[in-house]
């Protein structure tokens, strides 16, 4: 017997897409926490091997971690990124994706500072080290284009979070000038909410915009994505965004609350969103009118 999917796997011409702070693993909990990582690894399991999305940003995977969603997505799933830490370790903000169904062509890792080249390099005032992982992909289904961001916005420093933002919205605008007629999707866990300064920054220019937002159907309540563990909270901050741009068009969107036998598998809800992608004839009748 499977557990229920919210979504699950999908076909074409439809991707399925979800960001999921997964809680990196501590090395010390209290007795009977439900933070234990050896408690929820097995609920982190059937969650995703009951979604199988087409595309997962995950945040605050460390080593197993990364392995272990790996497994659970199955077979044809395959990843890029590292950790944060000059040495490539620590935790990590990895891009999953479904090789049979999308062709990475190209993909890089960028520090959140003001010199992204530099692997490990802080800026703006976050002590903790801050990354986006961008990945480029051909539908192989459909030869659409599609472009990646998964990131975690740092959790101390609002001028962190603000200029991660700017340098965010700004590779979107990049890679929409760059390819028109191509999808944008940025995952992320952005420790801001939806009526944020940060979420102003990212959607301002017109290029991304909120899928929780733009779809055509919201297939559950308003949860807020960061639980602690708790009960699910309706109308709560949603932290956790998929946000798009260019040719995406979102047809559901949900915040999945899974409780396995009352437990919850993170700290986190994970947000997920059905895409297609508009014809080139939509897409230039969109900017037509945008004009």
């Amino acid at each position: 017997m499977t557990d229920e999917p919210l979504i699950g796997p999908v076909e074409a011409p439809d991707l399925h897409v979800m960001s999921f702070n997964i809680r990196r693993r501590m090395p010390r909990n209290r007795p009977g926490s439900p933070d234990r990582w050896a408690t929820r690894k097995p609920l982190v399991r059937r969650l995703l091997a009951a979604e199988r999305p087409t595309v997962l940003g995950v945040q605050e995977a460390l080593d197993e971690q990364v392995e272990v969603v790996a497994d659970a997505l199955g077979g044809s799933h395959r990843w890029v990124g590292t950790g944060r830490d000059p040495g490539g370790h620590g935790e990590a903000c990895p891009v999953y994706y479904d090789d049979a169904r999308l062709e990475l062509t190209e993909w890089r890792q960028l520090a959140l500072s003001a010199t992204p080249g530099e692997h490990g390099s802080r800026s703006w005032g976050n002590l903790t080290r801050r990354v986006v992982v961008s990945a480029e992909f051909t539908d192989r289904a459909t030869g659409g284009r599609l472009h990646v961001f998964n990131t975690h916005l740092d959790h101390l420093s609002r001028r962190s979070r603000l200029q991660s933002a700017r340098m965010i919205a700004g590779l979107a605008h990049a890679a929409h000038l760059d390819e028109p007629e191509a999808a944008i999707v940025v995952t992320g866990d952005f420790n801001a909410d939806e009526r944020s300064a940060v979420h102003r920054r990212l959607t301002g220019d017109g290029v991304l915009r909120d899928a929780w937002d733009a779809t055509g159907e919201q297939l559950t309540p308003e949860w807020g994505t960061f639980s602690n563990y708790g009960p699910r909270r309706r109308g709560g901050r949603r932290i956790d965004l998929i946000l798009v741009g260019g040719a995406a068009e979102v047809t559901h969107a949900g915040i999945n609350a899974a409780r396995f036998e009352g437990r919850a598998a993170s700290d986190h809800e994970p947000v997920q969103a059905v895409l297609r992608h508009r014809s080139n004839d939509e897409a230039a009748g969109g900017r037509e009118e945008a004009g």
